[in-house]
């Protein structure tokens, strides 16, 4: 699933995408840029997946929004090289793809309370650079250390390693 936000800083506005997976919840993709192209979403599915090039893509489903960036001919053929599927929600319905929007909501809320991203650069982002620093240590936190009511309170990286343990218990049986 995948969506994209923004955040005001001192020489303007950052936007920044994200590609969450559905199942662990953990962030495989983002990227922040200054402004709301198909380049800033595009980039963000391609470090998706180059985080997950040792898992076949193959019949994968990404879910976004209606957006022009993810509607374009650049993202869709991107996503049919990786073998994805598109899912895009309706036009105006906040509720289609509530689950990135819940996302977007976290990382706007606890970007100013976590401590790793305001000792980066103090709560105060000048621009772009101070921002992205904050985002890497924020996603880092998200997918790490916290907890996650919808995990049974695990962290998305747990929950990946026990998927990944039970898969591999499994082969060897």
């Amino acid at each position: 699933m995948a969506d994209f936000t923004y955040c005001s800083t001192w020489s303007g506005v950052v936007y920044i995408a994200f590609v969450t997976d559905v199942f662990s919840r953990r962030i495989v993709g983002w990227k922040a840029a200054r402004s709301m192209t198909t380049a800033l979403v595009l980039d963000a599915l391609n470090m998706a997946t180059w985080i997950r090039r040792h898992v076949d893509l193959e019949g994968l489903v990404c879910h976004n929004d209606a957006g022009s960036q993810y509607t374009s001919i650049t993202y869709t053929d991107r996503l049919a090289e990786i073998g994805a599927a598109p899912s895009i929600g309706t036009v105006a319905d906040s509720f289609d793809n509530a689950m990135a929007e819940s996302v977007n909501a976290l990382f706007k809320t606890e970007l100013h309370r976590n401590p790793a991203a305001l000792a980066a650069n103090g709560g105060n982002w000048k621009g772009l650079d101070d921002l992205e620093v904050a985002t890497c240590a924020w996603v880092s936190w998200f997918n790490e250390e916290r907890l996650h009511g919808e995990l049974d309170d695990a962290t998305p990286a747990e929950v990946e390693g026990d998927y990944y343990r039970a898969q591999s218990q499994a082969t060897a049986a």
